[in-house]
């Protein structure tokens, strides 16, 4: 095994940096890791400063080194997910516009093929207009982003990022032949809308700073550079977006941050118009729409109320506006119900659908306008994932929604509002072979160090002993508001087999229990995420179905925060954490204005710039600003060069400061992708390569295979 391979874990230079705040020194012995031409690096790779990738290559080699006793097992474990996954799959289709469109994959296809028939056409009888592993070859990396057809069925728009930085590049193709356009708009957020004459694209611009900020209208056949701004956003903290209601009447430009929101409409049919100010930013206010055509009416998601908030969100409706308006128009149409906040309201012709999470479970109701009356629609499980489905018409009872829980594949189910039946119109297949009744998925509860109590979704294999020896994945995210879904994973069985708990904790931070969970863990409140995190661990614990000490920690992004600031807070209840693209480095990061999310991060974190009592805070809990002389669980930290959400440097740096300081002998890795970004590899395959070794590393560090090693060499 691991005993015959002799190598020492790379020592960072360390080159010593401070900066001053609010009366405040830091010294960062690893700013250097920063690539002050990091702009360049997105866009081509290849830019990075010599010692940079000398030094993250280095931790590669160490890490792949570390890890060579798993290549059989990750071997194994890749097999294995991909054997539960189809290798011929497609979308259920759905009718937009004049034709059906669907996405499919072709075995051993990497990436989707993007289809058209006629409508209700089955997907064996489409086209396929887009060919993702054709716009692949021969490229690093490639992602298919969005594709919007145009309103007569004749074009259509699509996106692809060929660095993973999320510069996006906008083609236009002809249904005809399959071939593109010379129309090719570059640095855009990858959405597209059309305006109704087929005549013109909507697109969202990036800046300098790679923010979205500005609305453009290119009219087909003409170049970029003649492109016309219909909107330009001032405020850095506020991201632009752009899409279009159901109805197709409307171009949606929404202005928000992570607590305030404006939209403004465009009609379709006059996409040279002004666009006009549904209702104009209020502070805390937040609102989307959507268009219900035959009242002429928009469908109002929002917190706004009469008098007060709206906690957990209401519906409203609204006349169309036919110039810039406010909210005094808007009349209640489902009210506010505190406990149950409200995630979407879907107008239809004669219906309106609604997505609620309540209890920590989402809900569909639906209301017949004719009768006014509401009807749930039930689902058996203690735990599942709930959420709408691709719908593209306006005058029909057909609802489409997707159902899955941790044990129960998912479903694709067209539910008739009128009568209330389901047709199943897929379920996910596992073509390997895959029994729910072979495994248990439950709701506990964890009560953290304030009384709150926290939901975790548990899933395990039916002969797991609950004895205290089980080894445990504990899973978290805890920001932004999002939940993360108690839903089906096929590669998570990979782990659940072998005898693992998976559980996911539904901490403050995400709206598992509505807008006020939320809340309660963002900003001056952020580190109760963290510590509902440690007693979702000791509540396992508790139940005597594991040990400290036999619990891998794992969040990625914001959750690799989560990760790093409780294995700072608890690291004796943990045998390793793994921190995808983790934002480790917060106090850093949200003194730093040039980088694409600062300015609309403050909402959600605090300006340490302005706050001296936001500094702090952020000080207090940062896991790169609070490693300490202790033992610390094994750590697996992953980073992407083009990243522009969590720079490459935050994984980088946490490692390096991490290994010094660190008292154990445990392992410290970390693993960039060189020519990915945030979301890792492209390609359906390639990311179970990754989970293959992130899972590697977990069942390696539970099993034992360096007991008798040091983090020194092996």
């Amino acid at each position: 095994m691991s005993e015959n391979i002799k190598v020492a874990p790379p020592q960072a230079t360390t080159a010593p940096h401070s900066v001053s705040y609010h009366g405040d020194t830091r010294t960062d012995e690893y700013a250097w890791l920063r690539d002050d031409n990091w702009q360049a690096v997105m866009k081509q790779p290849d830019a990075l400063d010599a010692d940079i990738r000398a030094h993250l290559e280095a931790e590669n080699a160490y890490t792949d080194a570390v890890m060579a006793p798993t290549q059989s097992l990750q071997t194994t474990l890749f097999d294995e997910m991909r054997g539960r996954l189809e290798d011929e799959d497609a979308s259920v289709p759905v009718n937009i516009g004049t034709l059906s469109w669907a996405t499919r994959y072709v075995a051993g296809g990497e990436h989707v093929l993007v289809c058209y028939g006629p409508p209700d056409a089955k997907i064996d009888d489409m086209q396929t207009v887009l060919d993702g592993n054709i716009e692949a070859a021969d490229r690093a990396y490639f992602k298919l982003a969005g594709h919007a057809p145009s309103p007569d069925g004749a074009l259509l728009a699509w996106s692809f990022d060929d660095k993973g930085s999320e510069y996006f590049t906008i083609c236009v193709r002809k249904l005809t032949d399959a071939q593109d356009m010379t129309d090719r708009l570059t640095d855009t957020t990858g959405a597209a809308v059309w305006s109704a004459d087929n005549k013109f694209l909507f697109y969202v611009a990036v800046d300098e700073n790679h923010r979205p900020a500005n609305v453009m209208r290119h009219r087909l056949g003409t170049d970029q550079r003649d492109d016309i701004c219909v909107y330009r956003e001032a405020d850095a903290g506020f991201f632009v977006s752009i899409d279009d209601t159901r109805s197709g009447r409307f171009v949606i430009i929404s202005a928000h941050d992570h607590e305030t929101s404006e939209c403004w409409l465009i009609p379709a049919h006059a996409p040279e118009a002004a666009p006009i100010c549904v209702a104009p930013r209020t502070l805390g206010i937040e609102y989307d729409v959507d268009d219900d055509v035959n009242n002429n009416a928009l469908v109002i998601v929002t917190n706004w109320a009469p008098e007060g908030r709206a906690e957990d969100f209401l519906v409203a409706t609204a006349p169309v506006p036919t110039r810039d308006a406010d909210m005094s128009s808007w009349q209640i149409l489902r009210a506010h119900t505190p406990g149950c906040l409200v995630l979407d309201a879907v107008p239809f012709a004669n219906f309106t659908a609604f997505l609620v999470r309540e209890n920590a479970l989402p809900r569909i109701l639906v209301e017949n306008k004719t009768t006014g009356e509401t009807s749930a629609i039930d689902f058996p499980e203690e735990a599942y994932d709930l959420s709408f489905g691709a719908m593209g018409q306006y005058d029909t009872a057909t609802l489409r929604f997707i159902y899955a829980s941790m044990t129960t594949p998912a479903q694709t189910i067209d539910y008739d509002m009128g009568t209330q039946a389901r047709n199943i119109r897929k379920r996910q297949s596992v073509p390997s072979g895959h029994d729910p009744a072979m495994y248990i998925t439950r709701r506990i509860t964890a009560v953290s160090h304030d009384g709150a109590e926290v939901p975790v979704s548990v899933l395990h294999h039916r002969d797991t002993p609950l004895d205290g020896s089980a080894p445990v994945l504990l899973y978290g995210y805890g920001s932004y508001g999002i939940t993360i879904p108690a839903s089906f994973s096929v590669a998570r069985l990979s782990l659940v087999d072998r005898g693992f708990i998976y559980a996911i904790a539904h901490i403050r931070g995400g709206k598992a229990r509505g807008h006020s969970w939320f809340t309660q863990g963002r900003g001056a409140q952020k580190t109760n995420s963290f510590e509902d995190f440690a007693a979702t661990a000791r509540a396992l614990i508790a139940r005597g179905w594991t040990q400290p000490g036999n619990i891998t920690v794992h969040g990625g992004s914001a959750g690799g925060l989560l990760v790093g600031a409780t294995v700072n807070l608890a690291p004796e209840l943990f045998r390793a954490g793994v921190a995808e693209v983790p934002f480790v480095d917060v106090l850093t990061t949200m003194l730093d204005d040039t980088l694409p999310l600062t300015p609309p991060e403050w909402p959600e974190w605090g300006n340490p710039i302005e706050s001296a009592k936001a500094y702090a805070i952020i000080k207090a809990y940062a896991p790169y600003e609070n490693i300490r002389a202790t033992n610390y669980p094994h750590i697996l930290a992953t980073g992407g060069l083009t990243d522009p959400r969590v720079t490459y440097w935050e994984p980088a740096k946490w490692v390096a400061r991490l290994r010094a300081r660190r008292t154990d002998d445990g392992l410290t890795l970390l693993r960039t992708e060189m020519t990915a970004g945030h979301g890792g590899k492209a390609g359906r395959f390639n990311q179970l390569h990754e989970i293959a070794f992130v899972y590697a590393f977990v069942i390696f560090v539970h099993t034992g295979f360096r007991e008798n090693n040091n983090d020194n060499g092996l």
